[in-house]
């Protein structure tokens, strides 16, 4: 208890919201109004957060949120890539169903009639709006484009585009012949929070809460730190003190019991071949953006209280996946089938949960957040969907939950594999098993009790317990994931 105490009195940004008093054009709205939906969406944010062990971490406004709601300590995406995960959470159905695997294709290609998450909360009254990224777009978006997102999901749309765009000459790429946007890239920036896109993207999402607060309102609110390049004022630079970072250990050979297939094809050599200086520079700005977003955040908390929207908001934090910051010798960035691309944070304040908040360590997916939604706001929600309420959780998070998540891959064909490979993984209480193309580019099993950081890969040389344990996972893995490579117009050679 003295815990959440200490967390809620951390330090929140001011968002220069009036508070409402009763008689005022903008009293409180009752609890007998239906739940207004704020949902929080963070880009390429690991589980770097203080509500989830990280002790570097200065994040003291999620930490409250994670505080006062139920925070997810093992969830997990479906995908780990920006697109793919984004279209599976908005749809709630895996990537089999929508046959979106990498940057390049669109759910409703294959789905044109699916209704989307934002879609049921329109149906049943709400008004829908997107600020900044929820769906798949640039970094910021070029003024005028939306990417990769869903009209019929919205009644509105704003794309904030800030300094970290129209700055992008002075970011510092170590990668040079990559894109900023792909390659370990940074600027410490001049300036204010609310000149950067991401403090464009809270005072919006502010304004609307003010304009839009008569009316049931479910709003998307995307952030697209800590993504590369890792834009952020030189303040929160200033927490990080380079001399107190130190890179992941990995134990001597940490790659040899590794298929060859388990390391991305945008980062198939240990670290880049950059130097130590310079991932500690971007270890920095890494952490630097998390805090930027942080303080975002709590702008958004506090709006909800000076608004007197907090007690009927029910309010999700999400990153889209995971992220590596050097693991296992070297691995950095998404696209992996490792916990720390597959898990990311989620966050869930619900205010008809406020006596059941705390931590949750059951087993959830990503694809969970659409009947879960739908749930607590007491709408209809499709009938297909792949993933259930979490309300049970929400309830007590100590409740029995007998899950399993899936999480998948789609490796190019490049000189490193001759073919296509998708790669799929469960993750159970204790195992986490892995197929790189239904085996034939490898496999991997490790024991969560024994081995939380995946060094020991115990499907190489498999003893009779090891290879009865896989037995009894491989089923359940292709009950959720066929493993076989799309036949779609996006791999045309398979036509």
């Amino acid at each position: 208890m003295l815990f959440r105490v200490c967390i809620a009195m951390c330090v929140s940004l001011a968002c220069g919201v009036p508070r409402t008093h009763a008689g005022d054009p903008a009293a409180p709205i009752t609890s007998s109004r239906p739940p207004n939906v704020l949902f929080i969406a963070v880009d390429d944010l690991a589980c770097t957060l203080g509500c989830y062990g990280d002790v570097i971490a200065r994040t003291p406004n999620i930490d409250r949120l994670a505080a006062s709601g139920v925070c997810f300590q093992r969830a997990y995406n479906q995908l780990p890539l920006c697109n793919p995960t984004r279209a599976s959470i908005m749809t709630g159905l895996r990537p089999d169903k929508i046959k979106v695997y990498d940057l390049d294709r669109h759910f409703r290609d294959e789905l044109p009639d699916v209704v989307t998450l934002s879609q049921s909360f329109q149906a049943a009254g709400y008004f829908a709006a997107r600020v900044g990224k929820i769906y798949h777009y640039n970094v910021p978006a070029a003024i005028g484009t939306d990417g990769f997102d869903d009209p019929p999901s919205w009644n509105h749309t704003i794309n904030p585009r800030g300094r970290d765009k129209t700055d992008e000459v002075l970011v510092y790429n170590a990668e040079p012949h990559r894109k900023i946007s792909g390659a370990l890239s940074w600027l410490a920036a001049d300036g204010e929070d609310e000149e950067q896109t991401d403090g464009m993207i809270a005072s919006e999402a502010i304004k609307l809460m003010q304009q839009k607060r008569d009316k049931p309102l479910f709003l998307g609110v995307g952030f697209f730190r800590p993504h590369t390049p890792y834009v952020a004022p030189k303040k929160y630079f200033d927490l990080y003190p380079a001399a107190a970072l130190r890179l992941p250990y990995s134990p001597p050979g940490d790659r040899d019991d590794i298929p060859l297939a388990a390391f991305a094809h945008n980062c198939p050599v240990p670290n880049y071949q950059l130097d130590y200086d310079t991932l500690i520079k971007a270890t920095q700005a890494y952490y630097a953006c998390v805090s930027f977003v942080d303080a975002q955040v709590g702008r958004l908390m506090d709006a909800l209280e000076q608004l007197d929207l907090a007690e009927n908001t029910i309010v999700v934090f999400w990153s889209d996946h995971g992220y590596h910051l050097g693991e296992h010798d070297g691995i950095w960035q998404k696209r992996t089938l490792f916990e720390q691309s597959a898990r990311a944070p989620l966050i869930i304040r619900s205010p008809t949960h406020e006596e059941s908040s705390g931590v949750c360590r059951r087993i959830v997916e990503f694809v969970d957040l659409y009947p879960t939604l739908t749930d607590l706001a007491g709408i209809k929600a499709p009938e297909n969907l792949d993933g259930r309420s979490l309300r049970p959780l929400l309830n007590n998070p100590l409740a029995p939950w007998d899950n399993v998540a899936v999480t998948q891959v789609l490796r190019p064909a490049d000189d490193r594999l001759g073919d296509q490979v998708m790669g799929c993984s469960i993750r159970t209480d204790r195992y986490r098993y892995t197929e790189w193309g239904e085996g034939k580019y490898g496999f991997e099993l490790y024991d969560h009790h024994a081995d939380p950081l995946e060094f020991n890969n115990l499907a190489i040389d498999p003893d009779e317990a090891t290879r009865d344990v896989i037995a009894q996972l491989r089923p359940l893995l292709r009950s959720h994931a066929s493993g076989q490579i799309p036949v779609t117009p996006v791999n045309p050679e398979r036509l």
